[in-house]
């Protein structure tokens, strides 16, 4: 870069690729492999240019990305514009600074402390955001790989956090690797090339151990079992009074259709979230004839409703079950900020009767948080199924952040959404079924529960591998501070800097 000019179009390339590539590789519909593409421009360029340029390179190349969630945010989810902005260029602005320090470390000599900073920075900044935001997981790199099933067969050891390392792992381990190095003497230039196949053996290591476990999972069988699972779906807007004439004629629809989904060896069927309105006066309107139906055709029926009680609306789900007995009640533990703030939480878990604590029931935005599925697995579940409702433009990445959750723990996950998608998965994150809500006047899916549950590190031991990251981030810092910059300059620059640094020596930023 020999002159302004040709440093800033480089810079604004750089940027440009970048947001490119993180415009379709990450939002609702993202090309997964692109991700792994996306930072790679700025990070190459972060090397090779001054801290300002890197850094305003790479937060512009982050907010150019989330283009597409500007109106989702506003329009679809109804958040507050102050807010969206706050976490759009507040998002921006944390992986300038990821850059920016992994930059700080190269000058140091620390190619590979460089490397893995990036990676698992974000890692530990994405669960810090997961354990303080009402909004939970929602916010991270991992769902872009859900359908890519030997990657995400990470998250059943670390959790969504160690896909993430992965995904910003390799670029930052190549741009590293492509960084210039200067001409040393002997020794000293010997150690610059050893420090450079440090990182190029851990990135290989990493990635050959999560591409084996990865196939090690999958080898597994499904399972088949003879229990059958049915999703049934119509889109509407809103919930409905169940004792109004529009809420007699919907409980009909759907109560027409599950004596026929019992007929094909239905043992569990599955409603969305909200379907109808009720309280303690109406709802015998609802569980008269859905608890006779679940009866006559020993099958359980699980509905979603709005519940008016003790003076508050709850989100619940409520379970037939199959033996005639009374209604399980289920009520929606963690609601979306804004849209629900009207509601009162539940607390408690619910299973399906008779099925000894193996079948359980959560409700659409409690699959965001990883924590309360993996209590429900602690507790011997092995089946979760779950009411929902999206807002359709949204209906990949949210039913995939429900299989993400099932990999995570080992369950099979059947979830039933309106304006979205009717998804069951197993354990693995394998698709046993699938439809879209809005392709029929009324959609279903009907396929066999898989008897195989999973074992997983991540169930036995939670986030670890999030605090191993912000540990390394730590000693990374630790590191910054203790450690001078390298200088630029053959025998003189390697006298001056420690004999260990330059291992690892890259030369300081160039003029400007």
């Amino acid at each position: 870069m020999n002159s302004p000019i040709r440093r800033l179009a480089v810079a604004l390339a750089a940027t440009a690729l970048s947001a490119t590539l993180f415009h379709f590789g990450t939002g609702l519909t993202p090309v997964p492999w692109l991700t792994w593409l996306a930072p790679l421009p700025v990070l190459v360029l972060a090397h090779r240019a001054g801290a300002r340029a890197a850094f305003l390179a790479a937060s512009a190349a982050w907010l150019g990305g989330e283009t597409t969630m500007w109106g989702y945010f506003l329009d679809t989810v109804r958040i507050p514009p102050p807010m969206v902005a706050s976490m759009l260029v507040g998002s921006a602005l944390l992986f300038g600074l990821v850059v920016l320090l992994s930059r700080a470390l190269m000058l140091r000599g620390r190619p590979l402390t460089a490397a893995v900073v990036v990676p698992a920075a974000w890692a530990a900044l994405e669960y810090a955001v997961s354990a303080l935001s009402p909004n939970g997981a929602w916010w991270s790199l991992a769902y872009t790989q859900a359908d890519v099933l030997p990657v995400l067969q990470t998250a059943s050891v670390t959790g969504p956090w160690g896909i993430t390392f992965l995904i910003l792992g390799v670029p930052a381990a190549a741009a590293v690797l492509v960084a210039p190095l200067p001409a040393a003497p002997g020794a000293a230039g010997r150690l610059r090339v050893a420090g450079r196949l440090r990182v190029a053996v851990t990135a290989v290591i990493v990635l050959a151990l999560a591409a084996g476990h990865g196939a090690w999972r999958l080898s597994a069988p499904y399972g088949e079992g003879s229990e059958k699972v049915a999703l049934l779906a119509i889109d509407r807007d809103g919930w409905v009074p169940v004792a109004s004439a529009e809420g007699r004629a919907l409980l009909g629809r759907y109560a027409a259709r599950i004596p026929g989904l019992a007929a094909q060896g239905a043992r569990v069927v599955v409603m969305p979230e909200k379907v109808f309105l009720a309280d303690d006066a109406t709802l015998p309107v609802l569980t008269a004839p859905l608890a006779r139906l679940a009866a006559d055709h020993h099958v359980d029926i699980v509905v979603g409703l709005v519940l008016e009680r003790s003076g508050g609306l709850r989100n619940a789900a409520l379970d037939f079950p199959a033996d005639g007995s009374r209604p399980v009640e289920y009520f929606k533990h963690h609601l979306i900020p804004g849209l629900e703030d009207d509601f009162r939480p539940g607390s408690r878990k619910a299973f399906v009767p008779g099925s000894g604590s193996r079948w359980a029931i959560a409700i659409c935005f409690d699959l965001d948080l990883p924590g309360l599925v993996r209590d429900y697995r602690g507790s011997g579940a092995t089946t979760l199924f779950v009411p929902a409702w999206d807002f359709d433009r949204d209906r990949w990445l949210h039913g995939r952040m429900a299989v993400t959750r099932g990999v995570e723990t080992g369950l099979t996950v059947a979830r039933a959404a309106r304006d979205g998608d009717l998804v069951v998965s197993d354990a693995y994150g394998r698709i046993r079924a699938e439809a879209h809500s809005a392709d029929a006047p009324f959609a279903s899916v009907l396929t066999t529960l898989p008897t195989l549950s999973a074992d997983t590190l991540y169930t036995r031991f939670g986030d670890w591998f999030a605090w191993a990251c912000a540990l390394l981030v730590s000693l990374a810092l630790v590191s910054l501070a203790r450690t001078r910059p390298g200088r630029q300059g053959g025998a003189a620059g390697a006298r001056r800097a420690p004999v260990a640094a330059a291992a690892e020596h890259l030369p300081p930023t160039p003029a400007r």
